[in-house]
């Protein structure tokens, strides 16, 4: 029996869509991939078209879930464009990606960390069955960071009562910096 595989539409600036609410609630529901249009906070389902983050969208291509289609010229996107065209919007995306594929493989959902001013928001759960008690910055090994930086993150992070990490790549392999905050 074959698995009915999803068609995603690639748009101009590197975001993807599922067009169909049907197959998008199918794949939200499979690991809460994307999100609803206009709606950030599904507790049902949902009638909307589905947005992926591009990150999303090269990971459910690569582990084929998903096929993409070029809103431009209708025709099938492939891995390495995906990856490519990600690349020129995404600072540090080969980084970013393997952290992104590490915590998926490890069963962590992971989302945009955007509204935490980090790289990604990573849930135990998933979005409204539990907070995401992890936001991960992603740093280069050669990346220097200021005691600022970290006292600035730590506010924050405890401030959402989230527990702060930067991921570093090193040969390949992603490694967790886990900083905890207490009151003395």
């Amino acid at each position: 029996m074959n698995k009915k595989v999803i068609t995603v539409e690639a748009l101009e600036d590197s975001k993807l869509i599922i067009w169909s609410p049907q197959d998008g609630r199918k794949l939200y529901e499979s690991g809460f991939y994307g999100k609803p249009l206009g709606n950030p906070r599904p507790k049902e389902d949902f009638n909307e078209p589905l947005i992926l983050d591009p990150i999303e969208g090269v990971y459910l291509l690569e582990k084929d879930k998903i096929n993409v289609i070029s809103t431009s010229n209708k025709k099938k996107v492939n891995l390495k464009s995906l990856i490519n065209k990600t690349k020129i919007v995404l600072d540090n995306f080969d980084n970013k990606y393997l952290v992104y594929k590490d915590l998926r493989e490890k069963g962590y959902v992971v989302t945009p960390g955007i509204k935490y001013g980090c790289d990604f928001a990573v849930y135990e759960h998933g979005p409204g069955i539990d907070h995401a008690p992890f936001i991960i910055q992603v740093k280069k090994v050669s990346d220097e960071i200021t005691a600022a930086e970290i006292v600035k993150a730590g506010r924050l992070a405890s401030t959402v009562r989230k527990t702060f990490i930067i991921a570093v790549i090193q040969n390949q392999l992603v490694k967790y910096l886990e900083f905890k905050w207490w009151r003395a």
